[in-house]
């Protein structure tokens, strides 16, 4: 994700702000590989965006150009989510890729693409944006109307001896693509059981808090992929009787295991913790991690304090700013 322009960038110039077409798709990639450093020739970073935005099991991601004639200037995308609070469907947007080329910038451009794009979203029944941030990007949306929600707490639980070191140490970003593992099943091949499936996600209990949508659909799309090597093990009975979602990612010179989601009928906190402890003790990484939980959670989890990915959200159509939120790590990660 590109940063912000300077504060100040006037719109003085004749660039045209349009919705992306099909025909965008190639000179989008080739944006994104020259303004953030990616590597174009990567096949895995096409195939992840076309997961991303063209796959999604909540619709395709809206798009926006910036044109300087037939050149496109800057990208503005913003990923389509679902969200429940009990039995009301929440939809939402994410904030994720966005880019200018290095010739455009100080123009504005970031600012200009993401308020043109939320005024166009009003009419979507759009109800939000939201997002995480990271620290230089954050200072742009703030300007821009974005709130801060709060830090979404993130635990964590040593699997190796030492890894208290390698977990103090691992202060940088964690690697996009997996590590190799044999721990659990290949989650794909665990969530092609259709009807399986279908019967876990309609035994999940429905709270208050704004929780993500999770249809069949959404969770076969969000970690059948094979691009991304999600993992799974189940519980006895089976993925209808419960499952846990994760995978081994590098972050600097420590294994990190990711710890997505834990889905159980009716929230059984019991089986919860069973499918955490086989996770810890099949998997081959120095700690696991994940959101959610006290100081203390429940398995030997411990809330590292200060740390976690920072929430902000802005208004679309509703301007009630949701205070309860019941987020995973599989909610935040990747985008």
């Amino acid at each position: 994700m590109s940063a912000p322009e300077p504060k100040g960038a006037e719109p003085n110039d004749d660039l045209i702000i349009r919705r992306a077409t099909p025909t965008d798709r190639a000179e989008i990639l080739t944006l994104l590989a020259t303004s953030l450093g990616r590597d174009g020739a990567d096949p895995r970073y096409q195939a992840l965006f076309g997961w991303k935005h063209e796959q999604n099991a909540f619709g395709p991601s809206p798009t926006w150009v910036a044109c300087d004639g037939a050149r496109i200037a800057g990208l503005r995308v913003l990923m389509p989510w679902e969200f429940r609070r009990g039995d009301l469907t929440v939809r939402a947007v994410r904030a994720v890729d966005t880019a200018t080329h290095p010739d455009y910038r100080g123009r504005g451009i970031f600012t200009r693409l993401t308020l043109h794009a939320i005024e166009e979203l009003r009419a979507d029944d759009v109800d939000f944006v939201f997002n995480t941030p990271n620290d230089q990007s954050r200072p742009g949306y703030l300007k821009m109307g974005w709130q801060v929600v709060g830090r979404l707490p993130t635990t964590v639980r040593p699997v190796r001896l030492g890894a208290v070191a390698r977990i103090v140490s691992a202060r940088v970003p964690a690697e996009r693509w997996s590590a190799e593992t044999r721990a659990g099943d290949p989650a794909a091949d665990v969530l092609a059981d259709a009807g399986a499936r279908a019967e876990l996600l309609s035994s999940l209990p429905m709270g208050p808090e704004l929780t993500t949508n999770r249809t069949p659909a959404y969770l076969r799309w969000r970690y059948g992929t094979p691009l991304l090597g999600y993992r799974a093990i189940v519980g006895p009975r089976g993925l209808a009787g419960g499952v846990a979602l994760f995978r081994v990612r590098r972050r600097g010179n420590a294994r990190e295991l990711a710890l997505c989601d834990v889905l159980v009928p009716r929230g059984d906190r019991r089986l919860a913790a069973r499918l955490v402890q086989a996770v810890l003790h099949a998997a081959d990484a120095d700690y696991l991690i994940r959101l959610g939980g006290g100081v203390l959670a429940p398995g030997g989890m411990v809330r590292l304090p200060g740390q976690g990915p920072l929430l902000t959200w802005r208004a679309v159509k509703d301007p009630v700013l949701p205070r309860a939120w019941d987020l995973s790590l599989g909610d935040i990660e990747l985008f």
